[in-house]
């Protein structure tokens, strides 16, 4: 049986009016248009998926899209409103086996991407802002449609010169008009901008002024209309190549220390610091040699970045001489200015950030985390690994106003208070055990084996009873863990459980594992 998502919309207040922004297809499909009032639409479709419009996210959508436009296709890309660009193809079609072809490979880059792309090529921005967005079969005009995916992605082709008869038989609409204008033109039943082409400019400048002729003239290539690119952030990378090849540690290490340095300015003047970057020494023979750095927290401090690389320089191998050395940095984030405390004699608490970066390059980032509290009484799901210099969630800070439990005026406990005792060492997942001899219901296990070998217990706690979250999961309605702590002869203690209360059928099948140890 296929399960169909409900029609989905995003909704903006415009006043006291909440309408609708966007649709899916399957919201327009059912009379849903953008503009439409959200009461009026619950009223045609109650099963409506309504969830809040994100201008800002859109946004940052709609830029990343242009950057990546622009380092693989063309470098002019400029946003024309919240969802279109303007590409300059001029130069760079040829690249891409001509215009057209070039338009259909972009809308299936789109589709590939998740997007639904109308496209519309002519000799003016005017034009072709015009056609992508009110597409009408006209002469002069050629239409190739492409179907990906289920969806139409139509690129439509205006040859040279061709905009007047193009236009012609679009709403005036299409001319990019503020709303007061296209209100009085409609009271003066103009509806076509051909209608506006064949009138008088002399008129339509004393009663609109410039506007309306001013985008005719854009749109039909009589004006110009610059547009302003987007500029893709470029890499930040700093380099030093040489006369005569170095081989020596010590030579690296010395050109090391002013690559950092101005590695650092050339941070602090775009207001970054670096997350990780990499080390490159290029030899004589072609092969490059790379060292990742990463850091926990943005930096620029040239002397921590030099201390990182040349803990790790003997990994280098110069081979027959290094001739160039560079810095590339792979990740930044915005770092303003580092303000001073207002005492410099007051006590401030110690920077972890140059301990937890010499650690994580030395071991691995994905070996050093620190735990989070987790609401939870299922062992594995209680912790949750976040990185080392992560600030500690603020609960109390994101419940609600009308949260019943900000009627509870205790202190919290600490989030791991030892109402139970928990092992050091926790294992990843829980672990079989074999040939286990324990007295049921709640007596600890006398003797198990694990992963080969066999202990025998002598000493024994429990049971500790969990049960299952019934709100996660159906299954675990009626899951019942015991937990025992056990010491061997070798004075080796176990945490193990039962799955299982020994008494009721449903709750488990009574088999035994191992979910940590301790000390």
């Amino acid at each position: 049986m296929t399960h169909h998502a409900p029609p989905l919309v995003t909704v903006t207040r415009n006043g006291s009016r909440i309408e609708i922004a966007a649709a899916s297809p399957a919201a327009v499909a059912l009379g849903i248009a953008p503009g439409m009032a959200l009461t009026q639409a619950r009223a045609s479709v109650p099963a409506l998926d309504v969830r809040d419009a994100d201008p800002d996210g859109d946004r940052a959508d709609l830029e990343r899209v242009a950057v990546a436009l622009a380092r693989r296709w063309t470098p002019i890309v400029a946003i024309s409103d919240p969802d279109g660009l303007f590409l300059d193809l001029t130069g760079t079609a040829h690249l891409h086996g001509g215009e057209e072809r070039m338009a259909r490979r972009i809308a299936r880059l789109l589709a590939r991407l998740g997007f639904t792309a109308r496209i519309a090529i002519a000799d003016t921005t005017g034009a072709a802002w015009a056609m992508a967005r009110f597409p009408s079969p006209s002469r002069g005009s050629r239409a190739v449609v492409r179907r990906t995916a289920g969806e139409d992605h139509t690129v439509l082709a205006i040859p040279p010169a061709a905009q007047r008869v193009a236009l012609a038989p679009l709403p005036v609409a299409a001319l990019r008009l503020d709303a007061e204008a296209l209100e009085l033109l409609d009271r003066l039943g103009v509806e076509t901008i051909g209608e506006l082409l064949v009138m008088p400019r002399a008129p339509l400048v004393r009663r609109f002024g410039g506007a309306i002729v001013r985008r005719l003239d854009q749109a039909t290539g009589a004006a110009a209309e610059p547009i302003v690119a987007i500029a893709p952030p470029q890499p930040i990378a700093v380099e030093r190549r040489f006369a005569e090849p170095i081989l020596t540690a010590e030579a690296i290490d010395h050109w090391l220390g002013g690559l950092t340095g101005e590695l650092a300015a050339t941070l602090a003047s775009a207001g970054l610091g670096a997350r990780a970057l990499l080390f490159v020494a290029s030899r004589v023979d072609h092969q490059a040699q790379v060292l990742r750095i990463g850091f926990a927290r943005a930096t620029r401090d040239a002397a921590h970045i030099h201390r990182l690389i040349a803990r790790r320089i003997e990994e280098i191998d110069p081979g027959y001489g290094i001739d160039a050395l560079a810095l590339h940095i792979r990740r930044a984030e915005p770092l303003g200015p580092q303000a001073l405390g207002t005492a410099l004699a007051e006590r401030q608490a110690p920077d972890l950030a140059p301990l937890v970066d010499t650690l994580a390059n030395r071991i691995g980032h994905a070996r050093l985390w620190r735990q989070r509290p987790v609401e939870s009484d299922v062992p594995e799901r209680a912790a949750a690994a976040i990185p080392a210099l992560d600030p500690p969630d603020d609960d109390a800070a994101r419940l609600a106003l009308d949260d019943v439990r900000r009627l509870d005026a205790r202190a919290p406990d600490h989030p791991w208070h030892p109402r139970w005792p928990r092992p050091a060492r926790l294992l990843h997942r829980p672990e079989r055990l074999d040939h286990v001899l324990a007295e049921l219901p709640d007596q600890p296990p006398r003797r198990f084996t694990w992963r080969g070998e066999q202990h025998q217990v002598v000493r024994g706690d429990g049971p500790e009873r969990i049960t299952g979250e019934w709100w996660r999961r159906g299954a675990e309605r009626d899951a019942v863990r015991d937990y025992f702590r056990v010491e061997d002869e070798a004075g080796r203690r176990f945490w193990l459980f039962r799955r299982g209360d020994g008494v009721r059928p449903e709750t488990g099948d009574l088999l035994w594992f191992i979910h940590g140890t301790f000390g």
